[in-house]
């Protein structure tokens, strides 16, 4: 891979979906996707960023919460444009039905990994004189462990390993560009399927910086600390996405490389090595992406 890349005025993202890749950028994001025809599907929109319609929302912490809940609102886009392309016509779902099935997953979710651990651990506390530090802490080793046990499970699935081989495709595409590769296959397949700046890292980085958030709330009745984890979330997205942009800028430093290992090691399991084919729809979502930016900025 020879030198570090030359500095990008923006930091390009993504996310895999159903037998395809959304990209995004500063202004636009794009899915393309794989159709059962094996023609490639691809489809864009432009970003209606609050961020841009006031300086305070691009502040450090104040961006991240701004940012996680741009990406949440199109990624859930993106799947459901990639959900009816990916199937034939008579398995298609109605906006209605993906809309419920995703809402059901994100309260399972929450129940899951960020309830479900604070009601054990309360509960524990309750029947074994233990340290309110040291049972913040257990609790949030074991979201960590349950978080990790539960993407190795569900990567053991057809389906979800397809998904993980479009999300290595994901990440080689945009390796290659910011090393300003040809986007072609043959150039992209080099490149490591982990990147830095992956959505696991940001997931494993809110992981482990709940322990030491929890930990400031103390350990209150079951009520209001079920409450607090809740009200905490906002908080942590904030920090975790400022130590991921540290991470992208500053991907050479000892510090840094050892705050991102957990994410990058997380990688080996939510990442699969992709084909030929894979990659180039992901190619064909960025792309897009490039072509409306260049598109919007020849119209300024």
């Amino acid at each position: 891979m020879g030198a570090p890349p030359p500095a990008k005025t923006h930091l390009y993202g993504g996310q895999a979906v159903v037998e395809g890749v959304m990209m995004r950028g500063s202004d636009h994001w794009a899915v393309a996707v794989r159709e059962p025809v094996g023609t490639v599907y691809v489809e864009s929109h432009a970003i209606d960023s609050i961020a841009s319609r006031h300086p305070i929302w691009r502040k450090p912490f104040l961006r991240g919460i701004i940012v996680l809940g741009q990406s949440l609102s199109i990624g859930v886009r993106a799947l459901m444009i990639a959900t009816n392309h990916a199937v034939s016509e008579e398995e298609q779902l109605s906006s209605r039905q993906i809309g419920v099935s995703l809402t059901i997953a994100m309260v399972l979710f929450i129940a899951i990994f960020i309830l479900g651990p604070t009601t054990l651990f309360a509960w524990a506390e309750n029947h074994v004189a233990a340290n309110g530090v040291l049972v913040n802490v257990a609790e949030g080793m074991f979201r960590v462990a349950l978080f990790v046990g539960y993407l190795w499970l569900i990567g053991r699935t057809k389906d979800i390993r397809r998904v993980f081989e479009y999300h290595g495709a994901e990440h080689k595409t945009i390796a290659a560009y910011e090393h300003e590769e040809d986007l072609v296959p043959d150039r992209i397949e080099p490149f490591p399927k982990e990147h830095v700046r992956c959505g696991t890292n940001f997931l494993i980085i809110v992981m482990i910086i709940t322990i030491f958030v929890f930990t400031l709330f103390g350990t209150p009745g079951l009520l209001w600390r079920l409450v607090s984890r809740v009200i905490a979330i906002p908080i942590i997205a904030g920090i975790a996405y400022e130590a991921l942009r540290l991470g992208a800028r500053f991907p050479r430093s000892t510090a840094m490389r050892v705050m991102m290992a957990p994410g990058i090691w997380l990688q080996k399991i939510t990442t699969r090595e992709p084909d030929v084919g894979q990659i180039e729809v992901a190619v064909s979502s960025f792309k897009e992406v490039l072509r409306r930016e260049a598109e919007a900025a020849g119209a300024t």
